[in-house]
């Protein structure tokens, strides 16, 4: 059958399209656009909501074998393709350069290893930029999970404590909002549907609990049944509270929990010293390619 293009149909949010490019996503297995980041995406208290349907999806047969995406808001767009669709890679940069550039300015994210699309990107006129991301991997079949709490702390996962203000708390003082002067954490009703949309496990999302019952750390992770590679998004540690091993442990205690739900690796987008010195390793990079938009 030929392959066919539409662009996201956003309503209802967790309809169809939403599934299918869920399914295409657990299927591609990218490292770089995790299933778990769009899950994470469509319902962030930042997404730009009003771009949904500028998201282009390219179907075979009905199933999604292509998508140009973006995470949170345009301006930086995702290509991807199931193998043996790269072909359209032309059309999905084309396509994604007008719809998904956000007040005139656009890049792509381009695996470092992956010539092929480096050449289609230089031919349009796109040049390697400085902007770059990185995934680490760990291994969950023979890495070391294990960690110790200081005396009077424990972990808790939101199944057990639903407290989305003590969730909130933790992301807003994790990220050094409170420390960059934004002021205190003013509860946001938004953060409700990351735990209320379909597919969430709150079993996997995990909380240091300190002795006075706040939140002081916190790691989100995203496994499903069928892929074997779980996702580490976010993690965050109160100022207050950071060196003292509580973010190892809020992010091994999810691992731990992922592997037992079947996941044989799990992945973060990230190169900080943080995550390999808890046993994450190097894995692979990606630069982001720009063109100004004609």
């Amino acid at each position: 059958m030929a392959v066919m293009f539409h662009a996201l149909d956003p309503n209802p949010r967790f309809g169809a399209d939403y599934a299918a490019l869920r399914s295409f996503l657990i299927k591609l297995n990218s490292d770089n656009y995790h299933f778990g980041r769009w899950d994470w995406m469509i319902t962030h208290s930042y997404l730009d909501e009003s771009a949904l349907d500028r998201i282009g999806l390219w179907t075979d047969g009905g199933e999604v074998v292509a998508a140009a995406t973006y995470d949170c808001e345009p301006g930086k767009a995702f290509l991807l393709a199931l193998p043996g669709y790269e072909g359209l890679r032309e059309e999905m940069l084309g396509y994604a350069q007008t719809a998904l550039q956000k007040d005139g300015k656009f890049s792509v994210l381009i695996p470092d290893g992956d010539d092929a699309f480096r050449r289609v990107a230089a031919r349009r006129g796109f040049a390697a930029t400085e902007d770059k991301e990185h995934e680490a991997v760990f291994d969950l079949k023979t890495g070391d999970c294990s960690y110790t709490l200081p005396e009077g702390f424990r972990v808790t996962s939101m199944r057990e404590t639903y407290d989305l203000y003590k969730y909130g708390q933790v992301l807003w003082k994790g990220f050094n909002h409170e420390a960059n002067g934004e002021g205190a954490f003013v509860m946001n009703e938004r953060f409700r549907q990351e735990f209320e949309r379909p597919n969430v496990d709150l079993d996997i999302k995990i909380a240091v609990v300190a002795p006075n019952g706040d939140f002081v750390s916190y790691c989100g992770m995203w496994q499903d049944g069928e892929s074997q590679t779980a996702l580490v998004e976010p993690v965050a540690t109160d100022p207050a509270y950071r060196r003292m091993g509580l973010g190892r442990a809020a992010v091994l205690e999810g691992l731990r929990r992922c592997a037992r739900l079947g996941a044989r690796r799990a992945v973060v987008g990230s190169s900080q010293q943080f995550y390999y010195s808890i046993g994450f390793r190097p894995y692979s990079s990606n630069t982001y390619w720009t063109a100004m938009v004609e």
